[in-house]
């Protein structure tokens, strides 16, 4: 009975997770359409992208467990952050507490393929917190005279 108490705990967190995709959606396109340099737009794209798959491949696990689809919420907006910086500050810790919600459904599953998948899901989180970071470092960096990449070396 406890494990279908985890299960049906960890399937509620899957819903949870997707429920928001078109707020992160719109969140990281308008973080793409603020990035200052190609690089930049491309790492974030990159990481709307790996989010996308994500959706797929946890709305595949919601119906592999309960034979249902998670709803598609279509009128969703999202807060905006009041600047570029701040933007990806927020999508940096989203991606940290992402990871923590992950493994908590991850140790839920028991054991399968679905245990792999979020495996997979959760080292992404971890890679898409590390280019954010980097981001946050090199506007940071931009913003402040003193820590610029000379006074570095």
């Amino acid at each position: 009975m406890m494990y279908n108490t985890q299960l049906q705990e960890a399937l509620e967190r899957v819903k949870e997770a997707v429920q928001g995709e078109r707020e992160d959606e719109l969140f990281y396109d308008f973080l793409i359409s603020m990035a200052p340099t190609v690089e930049e737009k491309d790492i974030i794209t990159s990481i709307r992208d790996d989010e996308r798959r994500h959706n797929r491949e946890f709305r595949k696990i919601y119906k592999d467990f309960t034979g249902m689809e998670i709803p598609t919420v279509e009128d969703e907006s999202f807060e905006r952050p009041e600047s570029y910086i701040d933007g990806i500050k927020k999508a940096l810790f989203g991606e940290l507490r992402a990871v923590e919600r992950y493994r908590d459904i991850r140790k839920a599953l028991g054991m399968g393929p679905q245990r792999d998948v979020l495996f997979d899901i959760i080292t992404d989180e971890l890679k898409h917190s590390s280019k954010y970071n980097y981001l946050f470092t090199l506007n940071r960096s931009m913003e402040s005279p003193s820590m610029n990449r000379r006074s570095m070396q």
